[in-house]
């Protein structure tokens, strides 16, 4: 899909003009021209009344077509993005037109051009029958150009992260995911390197190489480095890669099985973060390190009560091999500590208990002082991602005492999971500012709506541009 700027007296011929309606029948800025030449009685008889989520699609004097979408009772950044996604996939022309990104809201331009990106995608890897979006130019009636480019970039790699996630796991093994990582990274400037098995086990990823072990597909281990020619600080980013978790021997049960192929997700927004960044030219440095592997079961998996030694940091007692997201980062946590950060953030689908807290739309942030947490939701707001603190409760931490190693990857209680698991990556992140974020619940969408299409969501992505963007214009 292209974005490009239209001028305020463009040829409507052949194209769909989407114009935004409030629940009050008042057009939205930027759809008063359009919205002229409706007739509400065809509103009356439709019954549309513009709540979030509906369309309507009106023969028009010039246009193609003119498709109403539902704003809601205000115009903000959230329903604009979302009336647009709403409405992207309900056209039938190759070409939109809008004038949505003059509603006078901060970033409306932005909200616009993720609507229509990110609403407009689609994952058909698998599909033999069908035809899928026709769209392909959207044209913003006097956008700015720079903001289009900012905005297009932000949802082109969040996209790019959903089709790794949305890709089975039957065809996306750890080695298949760090070639098409680094190939995506390449062709942004962003330098690479990846561990095979042989450098995982010389240079001691215990951790990783015990979650590994059940699996005949051999483990990786990316790093990705981007430095600019001027840099205003140094960002650490480090992501959960299983590309398919089935518990290991304290196996899931199936239903809680079917969406496995998404335990990647943390990996994959930190990789499309990067080259995010990358593209943007942002004057930040970021390394990326992020391991993979998959949690499967076989005659040599690790064992409930097996012990491993990760790179750095305490000895570990496994007790249950599904909570294997928080071993593999531990090598992953420890591997960057090489690289002395200003700042640490890492990324996963780590617990089915910051979902319970947060339910699917939420992400939990946790970070090592006031001032991380402050940071990275600032930059989640930013980005239009949603996020909530919650506490680094260090006094959990005796809950993970183990009577044969430094740590256990498990208290034994079933409350505060979440928590207990912050805490346990705190004794692998160093000394350094860091934020751990817990994306359990929207790493996935579980319905199609606004810009939101069911399956991956690359959530998270977008919110670690906007640290990187933070942290530059603060230097």
């Amino acid at each position: 899909m292209e974005i490009k700027i239209a001028a305020p007296d463009v040829d409507l011929a052949g194209a769909t003009l989407i114009a935004g309606v409030m629940t009050d029948r008042v057009p939205v800025p930027g759809s008063g021209e359009a919205m002229a030449v409706v007739d509400s009685a065809f509103l009356d008889l439709a019954k549309f009344d513009a709540k979030p989520g509906q369309v309507l699609a009106l023969p028009h004097e010039t246009a193609a077509a003119l498709l109403l979408v539902g704003v809601g009772d205000e115009a903000s950044f959230e329903s604009i993005r979302s009336a647009v996604g709403n409405g992207i996939r309900a056209v039938k022309t190759s070409r939109v037109v809008t004038a949505l990104n003059q509603v006078p809201i901060e970033a409306a331009t932005r909200a616009v051009v993720e609507g229509a990106v990110l609403g407009g995608y689609e994952y058909r890897g698998y599909k033999t029958n069908g035809e899928g979006s026709v769209v392909e130019t959207v044209e913003l009636v006097g956008g700015n150009e720079s903001e289009i480019a900012e905005a297009v970039v932000a949802s082109e790699v969040t996209n790019l992260a959903r089709d790794w996630v949305n890709t089975p796991a039957l065809d996306m093994a750890p080695e298949t995911l760090a070639a098409r990582i680094t190939a995506a990274a390449g062709d942004a400037g962003v330098g690479y390197e990846v561990w095979g098995l042989a450098r995982i086990t010389d240079e001691g990823l215990g951790a990783l190489l015990g979650v590994a072990a059940g699996s005949d597909r051999s483990p990786s281990l990316v790093v990705l480095e981007y430095q600019p020619g001027e840099s205003k600080g140094h960002l650490g980013l480090v992501g959960k890669g299983i590309t398919f978790d089935s518990g290991g021997l304290s196996i899931k049960t199936a239903p809680f099985m079917e969406e496995m192929k998404d335990d990647m997700s943390g990996a994959a927004a930190v990789a499309a973060a990067t080259i995010g960044i990358a593209r943007l030219g942002l004057p930040i440095r970021v390394t990326a390190v992020m391991p993979l592997t998959d949690n499967a079961i076989g005659g040599n998996a690790t064992r409930p009560g097996d012990v491993l030694r990760p790179i750095s940091g305490p000895t570990i007692e496994v007790l249950n091999t599904d909570a294997e997201g928080r071993l593999i980062l531990a090598d992953g946590l420890g591997v960057m500590r090489r690289y002395e950060p200003d700042l640490v953030i890492d990324v996963a689908t780590l617990t089915g208990a910051a979902r319970v807290a947060l339910g699917d739309r939420i992400g939990a942030v946790f970070g090592s002082d006031p001032e991380v947490g402050a940071r990275v939701l600032a930059a989640a707001s930013r980005a239009g991602e949603h996020f909530w603190e919650l506490p680094l409760f260090k006094e959990y931490r005796k809950q993970l005492d183990s009577d044969i190693a430094d740590i256990k990857n498990i208290s034994g209680s079933r409350y505060g999971g979440a928590i207990v698991a912050a805490v346990f990556l705190a004794d692998y992140a160093g000394d350094g500012p860091w934020a751990h974020l817990d994306i359990a619940g929207p790493a996935l969408a579980r319905e199609t709506a606004g810009e939101q299409v069911k399956g991956a969501s690359g959530f998270g992505a977008r919110t670690l541009i906007e640290v990187a963007r933070a942290m530059a214009e603060s230097a």
